[in-house]
């Protein structure tokens, strides 16, 4: 059986509209419980994290509602980012974590996303599962065992205090100034303070959410407000947090960006020498750049990659036995550290090495010269399959023949938006500009 609820994280979409409805998240959360209360007592418990949205409060409760309703009880965390909800999963023996967010879309999207007891996100196994359960009758508990609903006051504070010991013993962050963009998201009240805790003077951006201005002009999908902070005030660095903060961008002194692929870089470099990199290997997906593939080559390192999405990253690295991987677009996926992206133990790692190499920022974050790259989104309707048309199959055909050998295409749907993603590399810029407008015009037609 195919999911057709699930995505590549979670269920997702706009809110108040199928799939993001009260009803069905009622549903969702009844099934999950189900699935995850096998033996019928009420010990089982479930973590509910949530971003900043304004329709946060709407899912959360119907979430609730469902969970309670077949019997799980549940800990409401509040704001608290995604890799908070997976380690606070482990850290208080929940059966299930579920953190509410959309991660970095917009205000007017919503999405669902599951964790194992273990901390993980779900397997597509368990995710099929949970959909069987919502296709039949859903029973609910007797009314002696419903289960109970509890708001958490120490969630936050445990998540801070674990993530300052992710910063290599010894060190504090005194002397540094750091701009830190929480996208008025989930970590606008973690991530500031775990990094005035350990020392840096901090300034703050991004950090007044009001329910409709989560991943407006700031956070790690648009860096500009946090570049120009950090050149403005003179910062040694910038950290760019996106809405559930699983993600992160860098700004070096001078206001450089750089993405995930320049930070798993200097990471897989650092722990290579330190003797901790498992296998020697980096875990990426089918978008990291080409650079990032030959400068780790160059290294005696070696690249391993997946298909797009965090959580196929993490799957290859469970199965490997992989300790770092990730994605360009800035998910840092450290499992010594954390079960998913932590854009906030991310940044601390690159501040520690700043601090260990006595390097600047712009020392650190350009490891490599990347390869020409070009990306360029359709959006679709629903109901619409341009990839399927004919013409869009024979232009996909004829431009892989004209990258053979000096570049590579890449052309994939969105797993969170109806969008086609056309993506190229190529070492001569009027070609890869000329491979990719003319894909685009042919899905566009084909529309």
């Amino acid at each position: 059986m195919s999911r057709k609820l699930f995505g590549t994280d979670g269920v997702r979409g706009q809110a108040n509209t199928w799939p993001m409805t009260a009803e069905l998240a009622l549903r969702l959360g009844a099934a999950a419980g189900l699935y995850f209360r096998t033996d019928g007592s009420n010990g089982h418990r479930v973590v509910i994290g949530k971003d900043t949205r304004l329709s946060c409060y709407m899912l959360e409760n119907a979430l609730t509602a469902g969970l309670a309703s077949t019997g799980m009880n549940v800990l409401l965390l509040g704001p608290v980012p995604t890799p908070a909800v997976g380690y606070l999963t482990r850290s208080m023996r929940a059966d299930l974590g579920i953190m509410i967010s959309a991660s970095h879309n917009p205000a007017t999207d919503n999405g669902i996303k599951f964790f194992g007891p273990d901390g993980f996100k779900l397997s597509d196994e368990a995710e099929t599962a949970i959909e069987a359960i919502l296709e039949q009758q859903i029973d609910p508990a007797p009314p002696l065992e419903i289960g109970r609903a509890r708001r958490i006051e120490d969630g936050l504070g445990r998540y801070v205090e674990y993530a300052k010991t992710t910063l290599p013993r010894g060190l504090r962050l005194s002397g540094l100034k750091v701009v830190i963009d929480c996208a008025n998201g989930a970590a606008y009240r973690a991530a500031p303070e775990v990094l005035w805790e350990l020392g840096a003077e901090v300034i703050a951006v991004g950090v007044s959410p009001d329910g409709l201005n989560i991943n407006r002009d700031v956070g790690s999908t648009h860096p500009r407000a946090a570049a120009e902070t950090v050149v403005a005030h003179g910062a040694d660095l910038g950290i760019a947090l996106d809405g559930d903060a699983d993600r992160v961008i860098l700004i070096d002194e001078n206001g450089k960006v750089a993405d995930g692929d320049q930070i798993m870089a200097l990471l897989a470099g650092r722990w290579a020498e330190a003797g901790r990199l498992n296998a020697g290997t980096l875990v990426a997906t089918v978008m990291s750049n080409l650079g990032l593939e030959r400068h780790l080559e160059g290294r005696g390192l070696r690249l391993e990659r997946t298909g797009v999405g965090d959580r196929y990253v993490v799957e290859r690295m469970r199965a490997g036995g992989y300790n770092l991987g990730g994605e360009q677009s800035g998910h840092i996926v450290m499992t010594d550290y954390a079960t998913t992206g932590d854009g906030l133990i991310a940044g601390l790692q690159f501040l520690g090495a700043m601090i260990e190499t006595g390097l600047p920022a712009s020392a650190l974050v350009h490891q490599f010269d990347p390869v020409p790259q070009l990306l360029k989104n359709v959006r679709y309707a629903a109901g619409q399959t341009p990839m399927e048309a004919a013409s869009v199959k024979a232009a996909i055909r004829d431009a892989e023949a004209r990258l053979e050998g000096c570049g590579r295409l890449l052309i994939r749907k969105s797993g969170t938006e109806p969008l086609v993603r056309v993506m190229a590399e190529c070492e001569d810029p009027a070609l890869l500009e000329a491979v990719v407008d003319g894909l685009v015009e042919e899905i566009e037609a084909a529309l």
